[in-house]
């Protein structure tokens, strides 16, 4: 430490996480004491240039004299990895003004509320740069986080999280912490509305979407370690968008979506461009179609292609946007793209469920369904096409307006490939980088989600280029962006992997076989399955005594073959109102489905899936249960799907959902022997200096009813022994252990043991 009461510590990237891009740094607990700091106080950050950031703790095996920053951070401050960085503690004051420049495209959607609220409780200097991905440091902000993520979605696309700005003007200069009372301005600004004449004669007054509107909080310092007050979070309704048509791929250059593609050119090939033919078969169509798959699979940009292709012109609106509108300023924007069709033409509606939604009829849907009719009317001059990520929300009666259907899937590993190809055809690529492995490891992402991976990757190797190094997109730019970026289907519900594998699990070898057996395989290798013609197993059931590593074996198996894992909450599943929770469990497994390779993991399947006739909540569990039944055996196949189940109360489970079929396998995970107790002793133990004196073989026998989290606890407390007798300790002996064991004691019942054992027994024999 130095006489100004700062340090020199070494900057370290950090790996890809919540923290990324959000102006939050991390240091080691004993750095922070060193330093007279608490979480959530600011920092000045010293390199080839300065700025202010958040610190955080970090984890507690974490170097101590190392900063971690992400890559943006560093950009800041000028430095590189290893370089010595000067870290002080730094006062804040609100900010009464912030300036920023950056793309065309957010400066002319996104307005200056939404962008406040982005940058919230964020500490910002002249020159630096700054993301748009809001902070998020408690439970306080989340409502407005929610709100703030949704209307950039809605106005930028997914493409706003990898998007960068920087910090033209701020008062005060430095150490200027964003707050609700904060004046944010863009740098150059373009009108916040625009008029356009409508048929009718009257005039459409198009607006960005207004911003959500958050209670003001307290001061800079609070608002950084408390977070926001608690406060209603109200988000305006979106107003339709006057922009530019957007440029059509080349229908050969499009990749990763040829079947559907070509089904929809036959289609309007046939229709615009050879009736003749159907007159000679004898029959005619309408040209209406209806294009179904997962958000950002490409159905607009499909449409588009396929119609620069046939010869069409194509006149596009947004059913959201219209949705928006009040009901009279909808139906003349839709008249008014009506009257712009060519002959021929498309009229192309993207998210069709706004417009026209299933089971609530509107006056709009209605008017809308006459209209797709009088489109039709003459055949062979326009064609009407809907897309839609959900079609059991769109009307029926729409639907059977819309004769022809395409279904554009979740891209495989093939389709991924060639859509890395195409993203990255402009861009320099290392010739170690394999595209197709960068595939294999983004199962569930669509083309939208690896456009931003391929922008984000492309930013980390700007970064390093600013820096004189390598221009060429690297592996380790991939590795970084496919941390950060996480597939839309998942969003919310995906489980943090961490990069852990099978290897990390100590003990419990007959367990990972079986688990390899049951769910890595039907993931890895399904056409081995095909080859032998039998299906595949669709689920497996764990079950044994709390803290013995069920919920942690899943997600070392999911990391072992790079699958998804949906982690099911019966939160969200269960709901009082009639049908909600059945739909709940339908809209589960399609996200499964088109998210596949998927895990599902359901934790403490027995309060999600009892007995039936025995619960008292007026049904709501049977019919829980008897959605689960359906999904698992029903009609609509389970492929690249394995259900993963966990509980310590396995005969609290409803017995249908036990045979085979459904959960067909059901294995004890039992508490760790000695062995077993040795290897995640060692395991927890792999960053921390023990003394020679401390044989952890022999602990190991000593931890008779220890489950594999009780001995991890061991671990952590044994050093915190050492941390009491001095912050200064650099090993911990045998009898720090000894100490710790005296603390920390056995969590497993013995007569609960001997309940599972024998349950488990009677299973076998």
């Amino acid at each position: 430490m130095t006489d100004s009461g700062a340090l020199t510590l070494t900057a370290t990237r950090a790996r890809a996480g919540l923290d990324a891009r959000r102006g939050i740094v991390r240091l080691h607990p004993e750095a922070l004491t060193a330093l007279g700091l608490r979480p959530g106080d600011a920092v000045e950050l010293t390199g080839r240039r300065g700025t202010t950031a958040i610190v955080l703790e970090a984890d507690r095996y974490a170097s101590r004299r190392a900063l971690y920053a992400d890559d943006l951070t560093l950009g800041n401050i000028g430095a590189r990895d290893g370089d010595p960085v000067l870290i002080a503690p730094a006062s804040l004051a609100a900010a009464d003004r912030v300036v920023l420049s950056g793309p065309a495209s957010a400066v002319a959607v996104v307005d200056p509320d939404t962008l406040r609220l982005a940058l919230l409780s964020k500490v910002v200097g002249v020159g630096d740069d700054v993301s748009l991905l809001p902070i998020e440091l408690g439970d306080a902000q989340r409502g407005a986080v929610t709100a703030t993520r949704r209307t950039l979605n809605n106005t930028l696309g997914v493409g706003w999280t990898t998007m960068v700005l920087n910090v033209v003007d701020a008062s005060p200069a430095q150490g200027a912490m964003i707050t609700s009372d904060t004046r944010v301005e863009w740098e150059h600004t373009v009108p916040a509305s625009i008029e356009v004449p409508l048929p009718s004669g009257q005039v459409a007054n198009l607006r960005r979407p207004a911003a959500p509107v958050v209670p003001a909080s307290g001061g800079a310092r609070t608002a950084a370690r408390e977070q926001a007050r608690p406060g209603a979070v109200r988000a305006e309704p979106r107003r339709a968008e006057a922009a530019a048509a957007v440029p059509a791929i080349p229908y050969d250059e499009l990749a990763g979506a040829r079947i559907p593609a070509e089904e929809l050119r036959e289609l309007l090939d046939l229709g615009f461009n050879h009736r003749e033919v159907l007159k000679v078969v004898g029959t005619d169509m309408d040209l209406g179609v209806l294009v179904s798959g997962p958000s950002g699979a490409g159905k607009a940009t499909i449409v588009r292609s396929v119609a620069e292709a046939v010869g069409a012109e194509v006149s596009e609106v947004s059913g959201a946007d219209l949705a928006a509108l009040e009901a009279n300023a909808a139906a003349d924007a839709l008249r008014a793209a009506v009257a712009a069709l060519a002959v021929p033409g498309v009229l192309l509606v993207r998210g069709v469920e706004h417009l026209a939604p299933a089971g609530k009829p509107t006056p709009l849907g209605t008017m809308f369904s006459r209209l797709v009719e009088e489109v039709l009317a003459e055949p062979g001059e326009h064609a009407v096409v809907c897309t839609t990520a959900r079609v059991e929300d769109v009307d029926a009666g729409l639907r059977s307006r819309l004769e022809h259907e395409v279904v554009v899937p979740m891209p495989d590993g093939d389709s991924r490939r060639d859509l890395l190809v195409f993203l990255t055809r402009g861009m320099k690529v290392a010739e170690d980088v394999k595209l197709e492995a960068v595939a294999h490891r983004a199962p569930g992402y669509v083309a939208s989600d690896l456009a931003v991976m391929v922008r984000e990757a492309g930013v980390r190797a700007a970064m390093r280029a600013k820096d004189g190094g390598a221009t060429a997109l690297q592996r380790s730019d991939f590795d970084g962006a496919l941390e950060s970026v996480r597939p839309t289907s998942m969003s919310g519900d995906s489980v943090e992997l961490g990069g852990l594998t099978l290897a990390d699990v100590g003990g419990m070898e007959d367990l990972k076989q079986t688990l390899t057996e049951t769910v890595l395989w039907p993931l890895t290798y399904p056409d081995a399955f095909t080859r032998l013609g039998i299906e595949a197993p669709r689920g497996i059931l764990l079950y044994g005594p709390p803290g013995c590593g069920k919920t942690y074996i899943v997600r070392a198996v999911a990391g072992e073959g790079h699958a998804n894992v949906l982690s099911v909450k019966g939160s969200e599943l269960l709901n009082k109102w009639v049908g909600e929770s059945e739909k709940n469990v339908r809209e589960l497994f399609r996200r499964a489905r088109q998210a596949s390779p998927t895990l599902m993991f359901f934790d403490e399947l027995d309060a999600l899936a009892p007995v039936r006739g025995a619960g008292t909540d007026g049904g709501t569990a049977d019919r829980v249960v008897a959605a689960l039944l359906t999904e698992l055996d029903g009609a609509e196949s389970l492929r690249d799907v394995v259900v993963v189940g966990a509980t310590n109360r396995p005969d609290m489970i409803d017995p249908a959902l036990l045979r085979p079929g459904r959960l067909e396998r059901l294995v004890y995970v039992p508490p760790p022997d000695a062995h077993g107790r040795a290897d995640i002793l060692r395991a927890n133990a792999k960053n921390v200096p023990f003394a020679d004196d401390v044989n952890l073989d022999e602990v190991a026998d000593e931890l008779w009813l220890y489950s594999a989290a009780d001995c991890a606890a061991l671990v952590r407390e044994a050093a915190l022994t050492a941390m009491r007798e001095s912050l200064e300790a650099s090993i911990v002996t045998a009898a720090h252990v000894e100490q710790a064991m005296e603390r920390v004691r056995p969590s497993l019942d013995a007569e609960q043991l001997e309940y599972l054992e024998n349950y488990a027994h009677n299973r076998e024999s």
